[in-house]
C-alpha cells in the first residue's frame, strides 16, 4: 500500500499536490477535543518510537527522534495545551509536520480522519476572556454538520515565548 501511495505521489508535481491538499485537514484527538491541521503541513504520520530526552527544555518538548537518519524534535500536543497527559499506547502516533523548512513531530493520542472543510465553513476563533492555552494556537473553527474541529495554526504552535523553532531558524538564516 505504501509503495502505491509513493508511486502516485511521485507522478504528481508540487502544484498538483498543493491542489489535492487544498481545504483538507488531518484531524486528531487530544483528550475530548478534536483538532485539525492543514494537510499541506503534514509530511507523514509514524508510529510512536523511542524519544531521546533533552535536558532543561519545556515540559511539553519530549525530546528527539531519529527518523531515517534525520533528527526531529517532538512535542506532546496534550501537554502543550495544558491538558491531562495520557499514557502512550499502540494508537499513539507522531504527525511529522514541516513549517517554514522546520520539521517537528507532534505526539497525539490518535488520528481521526482526513476531512475537507470549505473556506466558508471556517469561522474565526472566538475571543472569550483571555483565552486558553490552546486557543492561542487556533486559526479557525471548522464547521462540519453538527461537529466542529479546532483548526491549528502550526506557525503559532511552533513559535511563541516558550518554543521558538521558527523564530530561531529565521534568525539563523539572517546571520
Amino acid at each position: 500500500m505504501e509503495e502505491i501511495m509513493e508511486g502516485l505521489l511521485a507522478t504528481v508535481d508540487e502544484e498538483e499536490l498543493e491542489d489535492i491538499r487544498h481545504g483538507k485537514y488531518m484531524t486528531f484527538q487530544v483528550g475530548m477535543d478534536f483538532f485539525g491541521i492543514e494537510l499541506k503541513y503534514v509530511n507523514e504520520i509514524i508510529q510512536m518510537q523511542p524519544v531521546t530526552p533533552i535536558p532543561e527544555v519545556e515540559h511539553f518538548i519530549k525530546g528527539l527522534i531519529n527518523l531515517r537518519g534525520k533528527i526531529i524534535p517532538v512535542i506532546d500536543v496534550a501537554d502543550r495545551f495544558g491538558k491531562e497527559s495520557f499514557v502512550y499506547n499502540d494508537r499513539t502516533c507522531v504527525i511529522v509536520i514541516e513549517v517554514k523548512g522546520i520539521e517537528v513531530g507532534l505526539i497525539i493520542e490518535n488520528i481521526a480522519e482526513v476531512v475537507s472543510i470549505d473556506a466558508e465553513n471556517i469561522l474565526p476563533p472566538p475571543t472569550v476572556g483571555h483565552g486558553s492555552v490552546q486557543s492561542k494556537f487556533i486559526h479557525g473553527i471548522g464547521k462540519m454538520g453538527d461537529e466542529v474541529k479546532l483548526l491549528l495554526d502550526p506557525v503559532k504552535l511552533l513559535s511563541d515565548d516558550a518554543l521558538d523553532f521558527i523564530d530561531k531558524q529565521e534568525a539563523e538564516e539572517e546571520e
